[in-house]
């Protein structure tokens, strides 16, 4: 019995090498040990010769805004796209609060992805230059900053956009020479600093739909370098733009065709939305149809799952039975506070309950719209990718590290009473890419693959492989991406066509960020669309530190790993959780018949939140509600099962 099954096995990876068909397969039958040694071709000594998969992750950054955003510029942010490309790369620089800045690590890569609309316009407006003070409004919004107001003037700038009321003789729209200039600037600035095989700078921008104050953003990057990207001009909301994503795709669509290039949109901050970046019965006065789930799925191929205004994984409302769903809640209302949440939004604003529409959509039109990898990234608006926690500068230049943010009010509404606190903005995230190495080319396929997870922070290593042959000693190996690659598709990909009597096996990994903290667990998330319509979701603890001790209760769940937390201090030690985590999982509850998604979720120990440290650094007392530790976390692209 022991060698039918090592037969079959290595069988099976002859077909998945492709040096056996199916059909050969069952012409020979099971074949014998010696006729598999003659078939495979002799290993070479190296273990490491011919691979040619993602041995690494890239991390860095794809949602980053400069000077040349209108409200960063307004908040106080003084950094162009050079200066915020040379912080990515590991350089010194002076903070726009005049503070000396630097990364721990260098990222790897960075997209400069200011907003479109009114792209370069604050310089111009901080300058004072004549044109922009003609405006009665600009001179005001001038006088507003130069004496100190400039938080006052940016809120003003935002409200006024999101509602229609910018001024239109102020507005900096695509065909002006001002545009124009601004936007070769900023392509000037990502092929000054990339540098193919050490940092990756992309052209990039964000198409920012805010029509009251619902946050409808995408960022767009460009594969291509300059000669592409300096042919067209980015699509705006205001005239000659729209504010429908559906009007984006078709710019995205006229770029690509006109010069050859290559772009992707990246959704994010639905949690802001007010349930309209998920629909699934309409949009825009249209409904959903199979037209608009192709489109949707062809262009947008990720999600920002978290960032600085909040994390979008999911929702305790959503997931009640998820112990770790109340993370990093920005569920208030929407982008300006101008109408309050409802929980009727709630399940079309979070990546999980839209990965499960999608499932059903994908059914009723026969296509899945909302097939997407998740990632990270920061949404800063200081020019400053800076997302760890004893190293957070904020998410504008008001925020950045001073004795009064941790008791200072980010947004008050008037009208609605809303209020957020600079407490609760997020040190977070970075994008993880996989990719065979650090160039756009390479990178921007990754992402289009959606081969790529998302961290709150921490840099992380997490595989996550589905396939229907894993075994347990696969989880052994010191080379698990081999044998996932091999036998499985990484994360992002799909599985189709279950063998008879099997279930989706998934090999799993996860090691410790080297200057972080210890792993507490390792999760699988998975959804499904059940026989009877409804879609539901599981969470299943399939890795986790001090197994000896730990054990699921009666109810399935694992005891919590603990804490060494000293709030006071801002310390934490290593002495609880696991520096790497690793297994082979079956799914335990599968039916062939259920179209599935599964994703990874890798949780570490408690560790000190960027709050901790404030109030260590600067003698100050937190608010009441102020949380002083977090549990950073890390999430993979979806892997999908879908039944023939």
């Amino acid at each position: 019995m022991v060698r039918v099954t090592f037969e079959r096995s290595v069988l099976t990876v002859l077909i998945a090498l492709g040096l056996l068909s199916s059909a050969g397969a069952q012409d020979v039958g099971t074949p014998s040990r010696e006729q598999i040694e003659k078939a495979l071709p002799k290993p070479p000594y190296s273990p490491y010769a011919n691979r040619d998969f993602p041995t690494r992750p890239f991390f860095g950054d794809t949602h980053l805004h400069t000077a040349f955003s209108f409200d960063a510029g307004a908040f106080g942010a003084r950094l162009t796209p050079r200066a915020a490309y040379r912080f990515a790369r590991g350089e010194q620089v002076t903070a726009s609060s005049g503070q000396p800045v630097k990364l721990s690590r260098p990222l790897d890569f960075l997209v400069v992805s200011d907003h479109s609309d009114n792209m370069g316009f604050f310089p111009d407006l901080f300058a004072g230059k004549p044109e922009v003070l003609a405006d009665p409004t600009g001179r005001r919004w001038y006088d507003m900053i130069q004496s100190g107001k400039g938080a006052d003037a940016a809120v003003e700038i935002i409200t006024a956009f999101s509602h229609g009321a910018f001024p239109k003789d102020l507005m900096y729209r695509p065909g002006t020479r001002s545009y124009r200039g601004a936007w070769q600037e900023t392509i000037a600035a990502a092929e000054q600093y990339n540098e193919p095989g050490r940092f990756t700078a992309f052209i990039g921008y964000e198409w920012t739909s805010n029509t009251g104050g619902n946050n409808l953003h995408r960022n767009v990057i460009f594969r291509d370098s300059g000669d592409r990207a300096s042919q067209v001009e980015p699509f705006t909301v205001y005239p000659p733009g729209s504010d429908n994503p559906t009007e984006l795709w078709k710019w995205m669509e006229a770029y690509q065709d006109k010069t050859g290039g290559s772009v992707l949109a990246i959704a994010h901050n639905g949690n802001l939305s007010n349930g309209l970046m998920f629909p699934t019965i309409e949009t825009f006065g249209k409904k959903i149809d199979r037209g608009y789930a192709e489109t949707r799925a062809k262009w947008e191929r990720l999600y920002e799952a978290t960032q600085t205004k909040g994390d979008g994984e999911t929702h305790p409302f959503l997931s009640p039975n998820d112990e770790f769903a109340n993370f990093e809640r920005w569920d208030f209302g929407n982008l300006d506070g101008s109408v309050a949440k409802t929980k009727e939004m709630l399940e079309f604003e979070y990546a999980r309950s839209a990965l499960k529409n999608g499932l059903k959509l994908g059914q009723t039109l026969g296509v899945n719209p909302y097939k997407f990898g998740l990632i990270g990234s920061s949404d800063a608006h200081t020019g400053l990718s800076a997302l760890e926690e004893e190293n957070f500068f904020g998410k504008t230049t008001p925020q950045e590290p001073s004795p009064e943010r941790m008791r200072a009010t980010f947004f008050d509404n008037p009208q609605t009473h809303i209020k957020v606190m600079d407490w609760q903005v997020s040190s977070s995230g970075y994008a993880a890419v996989w990719a065979k190495e650090n160039t756009r080319a390479a990178l921007w396929d990754a992402m289009q693959r959606r081969e790529t997870y998302g961290t709150t922070g921490p840099r992380m290593i997490v595989r996550f492989f589905g396939g229907w042959n894993f075994v347990p000693q696969d989880a052994e190996s010191r080379l698990p991406a081999y044998t996932g690659y091999t036998k499985g598709v990484p994360m992002g990909g799909e599985l189709r066509a279950a063998p008879q009597g099997k279930s989706p096996t998934f090999l799993v990994g996860a090691l410790k960020d080297p200057l972080g903290a210890n792993l507490d667990r390792y999760q699988v998330v998975k959804g499904w669309l059940a026989k009877d319509g409804q879609l539901e979701e599981k969470v299943y603890d399939v890795a986790w530190a001090d197994p000896e001790r730990r054990k699921p209760g009666a109810d399935g769940k694992l005891s919590p790993v603990g804490s060494t937390v000293d709030e006071a201090n801002a310390t934490w030690t290593n002495t609880i959780g696991a520096p790497e985590l690793a297994t082979v999982w079956t799914d335990p509850d599968f039916d062939s018949s259920q179209p599935a998604f599964y994703y990874g979720r890798v949780i570490e120990i408690p560790t000190p939140r960027w709050t901790a440290y404030d109030a260590k650094r600067f003698g100050v007392q937190p608010l009441p509600g102020t949380p002083m530790t977090i549990t950073e976390r890390a999430y993979t692209s979806p892997i999908w099962y879908t039944p023939e």
